[in-house]
């Protein structure tokens, strides 16, 4: 094989509770190709919930499953649409892995949306505690780490399907 390998798969990427598994499921509908759930994929390949593995083994266990995981997943030939975890992209292996294999796109949202939609959830390990206190704090934390996008979606105001409308646009316009 001569020449770079065009990505073949669509990477969702960004915080936690920004759209990424729904705008997945409406996108693979639309695409007719399989989504794929990472963190329903890293429950399935460990045979436990992630919140256990935060809780028996720590963040760092999850880490290292995650990249595992995302790794198997980009290596698949057939095009998927692949939601993240929020903070697949921590490891510069992760986020180089999705670039060199996808078309990658960030979704973000208004401190105050990310709060609504994720501060009562239980199976969110991060979040245990004050949650609005963890998101201000993450957010920080990962101030830049979706910068490195093909494209960046606020999902504020935007309904799921308006927002796989606009990346059903910009996945057929990129040739």
């Amino acid at each position: 094989m001569n020449g770079k390998k065009m990505p073949t798969h669509i990477v969702l990427i960004g915080f936690m509770g920004t759209g990424k598994s729904t705008v997945g499921q409406l996108l693979a509908q639309r695409l007719g190709y399989a989504v794929v759930d990472m963190d329903a994929e890293i429950e399935r390949r460990e045979g436990r919930l992630i919140r256990d593995i935060f809780a028996e083994e720590g963040e760092g266990a999850f880490r290292k499953a995650e990249s595992d995981t995302l790794s198997e997943i980009l290596s698949r030939s057939e095009v998927q649409i692949i939601a993240t975890g929020g903070g697949a992209v921590l490891a510069e292996q992760n986020r180089e892995a999705m670039l060199s294999n996808g078309f990658v796109i960030a979704l973000t949202a208004d401190t105050a949306d990310i709060i609504q939609r994720v501060g009562n959830d239980p199976a969110r390990p991060l979040l245990q505690g004050n949650a609005a206190d963890r998101v201000h704090k993450l957010l920080l934390e990962r101030k830049h780490a979706y910068d490195f996008a093909h494209l960046t979606l606020n999902t504020t105001g935007l309904t799921a399907q308006q927002v796989a409308d606009k990346i059903w646009d910009s996945w057929r316009s990129r040739g």
